[in-house]
């Protein structure tokens, strides 16, 4: 099953492309920090050079409020399996 893709307001876009050109982060490095794919930051940087970013994403169909949903809970990370049982849980 496809994850619903994330839509980004023009205002994280835009701030986005500013912090990574201004941090003088590697744009590898700049994503992670924004928690963002890669390749997502990167066609911003380019799209931003082309003086298209204000275009970018408008195509895009508004999500349903069900696929936000499943988007968020896709992000939040799993929790991690307890190191061991207590003994009072084994009777």
């Amino acid at each position: 099953m496809e994850l619903p893709r994330t839509q980004y307001s023009q205002e994280f876009r835009k701030e986005s492309v500013k912090f990574f050109k201004e941090s003088g982060l590697t744009l590898v490095e700049a994503a992670k920090r924004l928690s963002l794919p890669q390749g997502t930051l990167k066609n911003w940087v380019y799209a931003d050079k082309r003086g298209e970013l204000t275009t970018v994403g408008k195509h895009q169909k508004p999500l349903t409020e069900l696929e936000l949903e499943l988007s968020r809970v896709k992000r939040i990370p799993p929790t991690p399996p307890p190191t061991h049982i207590p003994s009072t849980m084994l009777q």
